[in-house]
This record gives C-alpha cells, structure tokens and sequence, in this order.
C-alpha cells in the first residue's frame, strides 16, 4: 500500500478534473449500474499514469462528446474498489493504468497499460475521443 500523501495529488489530478473517486466494491457497482455512459480511469503510480494516461483521459473531455459519468480507482491503494472494477473488464486482464469506458454498464472501449506505455497524452486523448463520438 501507498502512503496517502503520495497519492492524494495523483487522486486529486482525476478528482480536479471532475471524476469520481469510488473506493468500495459497492461504490463501482452503484456508479456501472447507471444508465449512460462511465469513464472508469484505473489510476497508478507508475510513471505512464503521470506522464500520459491521467493527461490523456482529463483532455479527451475538451469536446462536446463525452461520457455522462467520470470515476477512478486506484491500483495499489483502494484495493476492494480496484478489483470490482476490473471484474467488469473482463475478459481483459488486470491492468493499470487503464481506462475503460461502459455504456449502461456494458464494456465498450478499453485501453490497456500496453495501449499507453510509448504513447503521447495527446494519443491517448484522440484514442478516447473516438470512442466517445461513437458511444456517448
């Protein structure tokens, strides 16, 4: 486990952006449960969650398009809401970072850590833009 201080502004980053933090099993069933559309950004510590997936998901939101709802769990740290999480990403395995976005709770989209390792912020942003013009 990570100490809190080195995590809260990794956290904040998201939260600052207009995600929600879900930290329970029951906090990612209640937020995939609702009707729409969910961004879930599986947040790290690792260096390609800094340098591009957390900049990447924050400037995909600019357009008009975008998904109704934005949440995050942390890998390594909130490690219940973590795992529920990716039990709804199956039959991808368990990555992070990673971003996943749902439409009425179904798995539609998926970027995997090997989907953000190399890539710019700007990638990963044009990447989530056209999944939301085709899904939200």
């Amino acid at each position: 486990m990570y100490p809190e201080e080195l995590v809260k502004p990794m956290r904040d980053e998201l939260i600052d952006a207009g995600f929600d933090a879900l930290y329970t099993a029951e906090d990612v069933d209640s937020a995939l449960a609702k009707q729409g559309t969910t961004l879930v950004m599986v947040n790290s510590v690792c260096g390609c969650a800094a340098g591009t997936a957390r900049p990447g998901a924050i400037a995909s939101l600019q357009g008009d398009k975008k998904p109704d709802h934005l949440t995050t769990v942390f890998a390594g740290v909130e490690k219940e809401s973590t795992a529920k999480a990716r039990e709804y990403m199956v039959p991808f395995p368990p990555s992070s970072p990673a971003i996943a976005l749902f439409k009425d709770g179904n798995l539609v989209h998926m970027l995997e850590r090997h989907h953000i390792e190399g890539r710019s912020a700007q990638m990963i942003a044009e990447n989530l833009v056209e999944a939301f013009e085709e899904y939200c």
